[in-house]
Parts: structure tokens; sequence; C-alpha cells
């Protein structure tokens, strides 16, 4: 597989604060690359680099072939991003948003069709404040895929959502990308990273760490005499939770 995205030596810089610190790494076409790091690792910034809201320091961003800094607005017909908090007009229906959406990137689409990817074809008249925080995250995840792009970025998509929605959310994300499209996505979940991620890059202090797989970055771990000192169980509290209460999507 060809890279869809590569990034070389990228910088951030705030006045004497580096936010991200001569990074490089690339994703292929149709992967699903995570992000990990903790509160204040850079990764936000990387991807907001990369989505082209921010601009960077110095360094080298191409998306499908395009570099960020030179050609953003053909960056910007290529991508979806879903934010970590997205904002819609409060007093707008779904399927009038998903419209204006549509004019912006001057684009023709099915607004039902749209909305019954995601499974919210039955709230096509709501509005998003009306929506379950699952409900929210679903819609934000359609308005990416619009224009059709190649790459879509998603920030921490399941943060604040329950057991079952967070699963749902992962089938979605696994569906996209087999019609095509190329994720990247930052968590900080691990399991959701073991989940989805086809290779992982791990950040700390504007520096990437590692980039792998979860398998080797596991395998690599033991391979230093690494051992978890646990008692082995065959469930968890999650997997009591779901047998309780079901696996089946709970909306209001």
């Amino acid at each position: 597989m060809s890279d869809i995205i590569s990034v070389k030596n990228l910088i951030k810089k705030y006045k004497d604060f580096t936010a991200v610190n001569d990074i490089s790494f690339s994703v292929k076409q149709g992967e699903i690359f995570g992000i990990l790091g903790p509160n204040g690792a850079g990764k936000t910034t990387t991807l907001e680099i990369m989505e082209t809201l921010k601009t960077l320091t110095s360094g080298e961003v191409l998306i499908d072939g395009y570099d960020v800094s030179k050609h953003p607005w053909e960056v910007k017909r290529r991508i979806g991003v879903q934010l970590q908090s997205s904002a819609f007009y409060p007093e707008v229906r779904l399927t009038e948003l998903l419209d204006m959406f549509a004019a912006m990137y001057d684009v023709k689409i099915d607004p039902m069709e749209m909305l019954r990817e995601v499974e919210l074809e039955d709230k096509a008249k709501s509005y998003v404040k009306q929506l379950s925080g699952g409900q929210q995250q679903r819609f934000s995840i359609a308005s990416t895929l619009i224009n059709q792009p190649n790459v879509i970025f998603l920030d921490e998509p399941t943060t604040g959502l329950d057991p079952q929605a967070r699963i749902h959310l992962w089938e979605m994300v696994r569906k996209i990308n087999k019609n095509g499209v190329t994720i990247v996505l930052t968590t900080h979940y691990m399991d959701e990273a073991e989940q989805l991620c086809d290779r992982l890059a791990v950040m700390d202090h504007g520096k990437i760490l590692k980039i792998g797989t979860p398998k080797q970055f596991i395998q690599d771990l033991l391979k230093t005499g690494f051992k978890k000192e646990v008692k082995q169980k065959q469930a968890n509290l999650e997997d009591v939770f779901l047998n309780l209460t079901g696996r089946q999507l709970r909306e209001n």
C-alpha cells in the first residue's frame, strides 16, 4: 500500500514552548492509524496541523500528495474532520445541517441516506441538542463524510460514551474503513487502540517514542522480561456490565 499521509520533521512552536518536536511518520492508504499519548503530548496539535487548522513552524506534511502549507484547500477537499468538541447550530435540524455542509463543499448529497449510514434516520427532524452523546458523535462522523474524503481524522471519538455506544462506534469506524477511507484517530483508551488500529504512534512531550502494530508493541515489551503480576480473570467488570444490561445500543 502507498502512503497517503507523510509527515517529515514536523515542528510546532508557541514562542518558547515546543508542542511538536521534530516528528516524522507516514500513514498507508486504507489504514486505521492511532496516535496515543497523555494530555499535552502534542497529538491533537499534530492532528490540527494535518487538518490545516494550525500552521506548522517547520517541516513538511503531505496529505494525498498535497502540502498542507502550500495547498490547504486541496487538502480540505480530501479530508473529513471530527473534533473533540463539535459545535453545531442548535436550532437547525439534522437534515438541514447536512445540506448546509454540502453547500459549503459544493457537493450534492442525500441527507437521509447519510443519516441511514450512521443509524440516525429516525432523528432526521431532530436538533443536535436533542441527541444522546453517542448519537451526537455519530452525527459528527456523518458530517465528516459529506465530501467523500480519502482520509478522516477522529480526535478521541468515544470520550464520555457508555460501553454500548462505544462498541457501536467502533463498529461504525470499521465499516467506514472497509469502504476504503483511511482513518487517523487519537484516543486515551488502550483497548480502543488495540481493537481498532492497524498501527500506532506513541507520543510524549512532543516526540514520537515508538511506531508499530499493537501486537508488536506487546511482543517487544514481553521480550524485555516484563511480567504483569495479575491473577488471571475470565471476565472483567465491563463484561459483567454488558452481560447484565445487554450490548444493544441505548438511545432515547
